[in-house]
């Protein structure tokens, strides 16, 4: 079994009958996944191994770009541009079309962020990165800001806002369908007990965005623990509104109020994050910690671009 299923709901997205797809293996936190659409491929990071990698169907998985600087979150901005989150340099930077690579953020007051995680960019260019912490195994950290993150900047880059301070460890992120919410994985348990992935406890909260690009109304919209290995991490939307949602034991699908659906099982310790991908963005893809899989579902995901750069 790889969809455990907890309500018949889940029957409009999954099957549960249907398999994991195995593209890739050997990563050191595979991270990231985002979907090219006019290269028909799949970017992702290899976090430990400091690269970004590219997977096609008729290549299989190669090398796009080395010396990332641990890049993790990929985001693509309205141009096709790709957005990283460097958290080896603590920034976050975007690869123009050119090759010339971009500073988007590094520092928030003058003083240097912490170290970026995920990103997302809005439909109008703005950018949304959340800045947790490097924590060793007794939970010590060095960042030199009093508190973990999550910002937005401007389209033009001019300026940077801080939209959240409350957070443990903010991590992956989405916007709803209409982008008049933004959702937050808090992975409160990578805190707590920052070297065990198998002590799975984290909460997703829900904000309004204003028309000014900022939030408002935050309130919890699943509190996240289990008895399987994994903590909360990286999180993507489908056109209805469901949230898919790594987690423990995988994927969690949850629906627009937050009723966890069922779970795509990865059998991995720690699955990262998900990302749509494919001609009709019907196809999941998912990262772990070692490799990539993907599988089809029945409802499509939330492009990464605007639909007309998706020729719809």
């Amino acid at each position: 079994m790889v969809v455990e299923q907890l309500a018949p709901e889940l029957d409009l997205i999954a099957s549960t009958s249907q398999q994991l797809e195995e593209l890739g293996r050997g990563y050191r936190v595979a991270e990231g996944p985002v979907w090219k659409h006019e290269e028909e491929a799949l970017l992702f990071s290899d976090l430990g191994h400091s690269r970004t990698m590219k997977w096609s169907a008729g290549a299989g998985v190669t090398l796009f770009r080395d010396s990332t600087n641990q890049g993790n979150g990929l985001a693509l901005d309205p141009l096709g541009r790709l957005v990283i989150c460097e958290g080896g340099r603590r920034r976050v930077t975007r690869l123009d079309l050119d090759g010339t690579l971009t500073i988007v953020a590094d520092e928030y007051q003058g003083t240097k962020i912490n170290r970026p995680n995920d990103v997302v960019v809005k439909s109008d260019g703005s950018i949304y990165f959340t800045d947790p912490a490097r924590r060793d195994a007794k939970g010590q950290t060095d960042m030199d800001l009093a508190f973990c993150g999550v910002y937005r900047v401007a389209p033009d880059l001019s300026s940077i806002k801080l939209l959240i301070d409350d957070f443990v460890l903010p991590n992956g992120l989405c916007f709803s369908p209409n982008e008049e919410t933004l959702y937050v994985i808090d992975s409160m348990g990578a805190f707590r007990h920052p070297s065990d992935f198998r002590l799975s406890e984290g909460l997703i909260k829900a904000f309004d965005v204003e028309a000014d690009g900022s939030v408002a109304n935050g309130r919890s919209f699943l509190q996240m623990k289990s008895t399987r290995p994994g903590l909360p991490d990286g999180m993507k939307v489908d056109v209805e509104g469901n949230i898919y949602c790594t987690g423990p034991g995988g994927v969690w699908v949850l629906d627009p109020r937050g009723k966890h659906l069922g779970t795509i099982l990865t059998g991995a310790e720690q699955t990262t994050n998900c990302g749509w991908g494919g001609d009709d963005l019907q196809t999941l893809f998912i990262t772990t910690t070692e490799a990539l899989f993907c599988t089809k579902l029945k409802i499509p995901g939330v492009p990464g671009l605007p639909s007309s750069r998706l020729g719809s």
